[in-house]
This record gives structure tokens, sequence and C-alpha cells, in this order.
């Protein structure tokens, strides 16, 4: 239990270090780390996962360049969701899917191919992009100023991505960033004396990752417990084992993941109010580049 506890802010931790090599070259964004941890505590006691805004803003207040930072944020969840289906469409070879998960991740591949198309247009056709946003609010010119500036720093925020060099450690760190969880999940099972197979922690990792793709209830409730019960009955766990196990698992995760944000979030000296109800950050601040 004490691995699968530990596990989960350690998780979080790679998140960060992934995380910057998302950002583009020669940049040194600040507070990667307390961002990350914040915002997933944000996510724990916020409802529709709005800690992903939170931990944008951490960073943000300090380094500026608020859309570059978002831009990061959703190249991250476009990679996420392609991890996930790649995940699943291998445990299908292994285990029985439910088909209502198999449709699931359907609709998440297909919005991550619209996700990806998107990102690819804007990345190697920004000129033609902008020309269309000129075009679309040229009758508000005002508004079209902020979106185009918007847009040119979210641009900004693509070049990570683009970057050979960022590629080999984004790859390295991504295989931690899903290995690590994983483990939790498989030592959350041990220690509910669950003697199943390792393919089991990563079974439980998918089906509760797509579970919680959806916005939903602060930490979750509800929708993780049922994916994780899901994902154990396939293996022949009875019901009440199944809950036990998932409730154990939500509080592994939930408790360590929501203290070590508090901390991060009373070194940072903010509030989660302030970090929901502020406006885009866009100064530059000392050192950012």
């Amino acid at each position: 239990m004490a691995l699968a506890v530990a596990c989960a802010p350690a998780g979080l931790y790679v998140r960060a270090k992934r995380w910057r090599y998302l950002f583009p070259p020669r940049s040194e964004p600040p507070s990667l780390v307390p961002g990350i941890m914040i915002g997933y505590m944000g996510n724990n006691v916020l409802p529709l996962r709005a800690g992903e805004i939170v931990r944008v803003y951490v960073v943000a207040r300090r380094w500026g360049h608020f859309w570059t930072v978002l831009a990061t944020l959703v190249v991250e969840r476009v990679l996420d969701s392609l991890a996930l289906v790649l995940i699943l469409a291998s445990l299908v070879f292994i285990i029985p899917v439910p088909h209502a998960l198999e449709w699931a991740a359907a609709v998440l591949l297909a919005i991550d191919i619209v996700g990806v198309a998107a990102l690819t247009a804007v990345a190697v056709a920004p000129a033609k992009m902008r020309g269309l946003i000129e075009h679309t609010m040229r009758r508000w010119p005002g508004l079209q100023q902020r979106v185009i500036g918007g847009f040119e720093t979210f641009v900004r925020g693509l070049e990570g991505i683009r970057t050979p060099s960022h590629l080999p450690p984004m790859l390295a760190w991504t295989v931690l960033v899903w290995l690590l969880p994983a483990m939790s999940a498989w030592a959350c099972l041990r220690a509910t004396n669950l003697d199943l197979p390792w393919i089991a922690g990563w079974t439980v990792l998918v089906f509760v990752g797509l579970g919680i793709s959806i916005p939903s209830a602060p930490g979750y409730v509800g929708v993780f417990h049922y994916a994780a019960t899901l994902a154990t009955g396939i293996f022949g766990v009875p019901a009440a084992a199944a809950v036990g196990f998932a409730l154990l698992y939500h509080a592994s995760q939930f408790v360590p993941i929501t203290l070590v944000g508090w901390l991060y979030l009373i070194r940072e000296e903010m509030t989660l109010s302030e970090a929901t109800h502020a406006h885009p950050v866009e100064s530059e601040s000392p050192g950012a580049s």
C-alpha cells in the first residue's frame, strides 16, 4: 500500500519533467512541478477538471505566456489520449474488453484525430490559420487583434513538440508517466489480497483513465470507482471485493495528491479561487524567454 501511495505524487513529478519538453526550445518556464501538483489537487476538489486551468495559471503567473502554456497542455492531453487508446488496443488481444469501453475508446480516438489534425494545421500553416481568423473576425477589429495575439502565442507553444531533440526524452518520460500509475494500481491490488497478474494493473489504469477523461464530479467520484470495479471484474473478482479495491485505490491516489498539492499551494502563496477567476497572464516575467 505504501508503494501505491508513493507512486501517485511520483507519477505527477514525472509528468512535470515531461511537460518541460513540450515547451519551446531554450525556454525555462518555472513552477512546472508546483503547477502539476496544484492542478491535480484542483481536479480532486473542483468539478469538471478545472484543475487543468489552475495549473496553466500557476505557471503563467510567473512566466507569462498564458496561451503558450495552454498550448502545451492541449498537446499533452492529445498525447495522453492517444497513449490510452494504444494501451487499450494492446489489451484487446489479451483480455475481453467490454463493448461499451471499445466504443468509448473509438470516440476518444476520433476526438484525438480531430485534435491532431487541428494542431497539425496550426503548426504547419500558421499564416493560413491567421488569415482565416482575420477574415472571420474582420467586423470586430478590437477582438480580432486580441484573438490573433493569443493565436500567435499559442503557435509558439507548439514548437516543443516539433523540436527533434525533444522527442527522445519526451518518449522516455512518457514511458514512466504510464508505468508508475500502472505499478500503483498493481500494488493496490496486492494490498487488497487480489493476486492478479501484472496486466491487471494496466487494465485498471486504462479503464480508470478512460472513465475520468470526461469532466465529472470533483475527485472523479463515482466514475473512478465504477471503472476500477469493471476492470477487476474482468479477472473474476467478486463485486464486493472489487468495490473494496476501488475505494482503497481511489484513496491511495486522492489523499497524497491532494495533500502534496495543498502544500505546494501554500508555498506558492495563492488560492484556488485566485487561479480559477484569474484573467490570462501574458506579461513576460524576468528570466522568461
